[in-house]
């Protein structure tokens, strides 16, 4: 069972902001192998959605409302651990961002921009392409869009 902690910038502890900062750092950085501003500004207006599993981040999200990033609602920096994907975190990570936004907020339109491999994973969570491909950082994503 996942312990899934939301958090304004300003609640989070000094630890979580070190694990989520590592976390997006291991998989988007490293793993990827994509030199890019991952601090870029945007975390001080998000909301951070953290799994934790025994005390370690396992997944993460930040999470925008509507006009904070894009026009709508928006989730991003979705990420998993690569030694616990097999569990299958990246739905829950998903779904708890999904209802935050859904009942913090009272959003229902969510945009993403999804890294285009990932569009199957999108799909079964409700999110529909809309547009054409697109280079961010190097790497192929699409803008999807969930009602």
């Amino acid at each position: 069972m996942l312990d899934i902690r939301i958090k304004a910038f300003n609640e989070l502890t000094i630890l979580e902001l070190y694990d989520l900062l590592q976390l997006r750092a291991e998989v988007f950085v490293v793993e990827q192998d994509c030199v890019y501003q991952d601090v870029d500004g945007k975390d001080k207006n998000a909301w951070h959605v953290l799994a934790y599993k025994d005390k370690t981040l396992v997944a993460y999200t930040r999470i925008f409302k509507a006009g904070d990033y894009f026009k709508e609602a928006s989730i991003g920096r979705v990420v998993v651990a690569k030694n616990q994907r097999q569990h299958k975190y990246g739905y829950q990570i998903m779904e708890a961002s999904i209802k935050a936004l859904n009942e913090q907020f009272n959003e229902t339109t969510i945009k993403i921009s999804a890294q285009c491999y990932l569009k199957n994973f999108y799909n079964q969570l409700g999110f529909k392409e809309t547009g054409e491909e697109y280079l961010e950082d190097g790497i192929p994503h699409m803008a999807m869009i969930k009602h």
